[in-house]
């Protein structure tokens, strides 16, 4: 399956963004039988597309291979069978989990004797910019289906062949449950120019996701005059505190730091108290670097952790991505606060400690768009969280914040319910 060629990319992408905006509308009133009726189907139709999805996908990775991308690029890139099997349970999960979209809160008699509510609604055209992961064209379009929203998809050139090949089985589910095959469309061109169309076209989309590396985020933050939901860094703390259990702190940062090195809620810096920094770090750092953890640390640190290499100022303002981890001891849980407020990415921070004023204070006070108590930062999750899925986690205030799921994927309006009512 060769790349169809587009001459003009602008015109191209305008019409794309019409007939998104056509099929919005369809989708927005659609019931809920009728999309869940799709996407069990685009689940058969991935498990009997089993062959063309790895004959794709072996073409994707034969390019990637032959244009020297490194072997995690390539790992990220690959359709395995359990990958795929993920991607049918995905779509599965989606369809059984409740529709937001009409669902009606906070309604209330007004002393004039109206009623005032808010309904949740779909945000209309939501475009997708994503890098190299294949299961997130069927991840984004699930989750923008079920949510009453139409979806314009853009994924990285080296699953150019992938993502069409998982297109075509989304096109056959909608059209079988009777929706608009453009409700979901992949744009069928790795011109860049295509992402520059999708970002300065309000007319044709709602808002704009980001899934990707730092450059493509801050790209699109810096030019886009759409709405963009997305998170930069994933600069994430730990704070022992000298009132925490040791035992439980060890168990949590160990975790929030190895159990996956290359996720955005990893565990990049552990801020611990002066009177427990003796007895704490040999103990924790006995366990990273038995895990294969570099530890970068400050001069009092150093002190007591002999492994431990000098951490710079660079240090505390890097998302590693990567077995590295930055220790600094800190005088009390006020220092703590300082520090991820000079330094933090806003995503997700953790306090581990008995003391409860301590924890309230710091789920007060730390600004980030999830806080913990005695809690692995690794649960920043929309799958944990209870979201079912997620298409990515927002480090803005606005319009949604934390884990992005089906909610998130809608907006409110206020509805008012009357009998011949008149405002006297």
């Amino acid at each position: 399956m060769s790349e169809p060629k587009i001459i003009d990319v602008a015109a191209y992408m305008a019409d794309v963004g019409a007939r998104a905006r056509a099929a919005a509308r369809a989708v927005a009133r659609a019931e809920t039988a009728a999309k869940d009726t799709a996407l069990t189907a685009v689940a058969a139709a991935l498990d009997a597309a089993r062959d063309a999805l790895a004959q794709a996908n072996a073409a994707d990775l034969e390019a990637g291979a032959a244009k020297g991308l490194d072997a995690a690029l390539l790992d990220r890139l690959e359709l395995t069978g359990g990958r795929i099997d993920a991607m049918i349970e995905g779509l599965h999960q989606i369809a059984a989990l409740p529709d937001p979209v009409g669902a009606i809160s906070d309604l209330n008699y007004r002393p004039s004797g109206i009623q005032v509510g808010r309904m949740r609604v779909p945000l209309g055209v939501v475009g997708i910019i994503y890098e190299s992961r294949p299961n997130v064209t069927a991840d984004a379009a699930a989750l923008c289906l079920k949510s009453g929203n139409a979806a314009v998809l853009r994924g990285g050139s080296e699953a150019f062949h992938s993502n069409r090949a998982i297109a075509e089985c989304i096109r056959g589910g909608l059209v079988s449950a009777g929706l608009p095959q453009d409700a979901v469309q992949v744009v069928a061109t790795t011109d860049r120019a295509a992402v520059g169309a999708m970002i300065t076209s309000p007319a044709h989309i709602d808002v704009i996701i980001p899934r990707g590396g730092k450059g493509l985020i801050e790209r699109i933050s810096r030019d886009a005059r759409v709405p963009v939901i997305k998170h930069l860094d994933g600069i994430c703390h730990v704070y022992v505190d000298d009132r925490a259990d040791l035992d439980k702190a060890l168990a949590v940062t160990v975790n929030a730091k190895t159990q996956r090195f290359g996720t955005c809620n990893t565990l990049e810096t552990l801020l611990v108290a002066a009177p427990v920094a003796g007895d704490f770090l040999p103990r924790v750092g006995a366990r990273l670097m038995a895990a294969g953890v570099e530890l970068r640390g400050c001069e009092r640190t150093c002190a007591v952790l002999g492994g431990a290499s000098p951490a710079t100022e660079a240090d505390w303002d890097t998302e590693y991505l990567a077995p590295i981890l930055a220790i600094r001891v800190v005088d009390d849980l006020n220092a703590a606060i300082d520090h991820i407020e000079r330094h933090g990415s806003h995503h997700t921070d953790s306090i581990l400690t008995e003391d409860y004023g301590r924890a309230r204070r710091f789920l007060r006070e730390v600004d980030s768009s999830s806080v913990m108590v005695n809690a692995s930062t690794r649960f920043a999750d929309g799958f944990e969280y209870g979201l079912g899925a997620e298409i990515g986690i927002s480090t803005d205030k606005f319009h949604a914040r934390g884990p992005v799921g089906l909610d998130g994927l809608t907006s409110q309006k206020f509805i008012v319910l009357g009998d011949g009512h008149v405002r006297r």
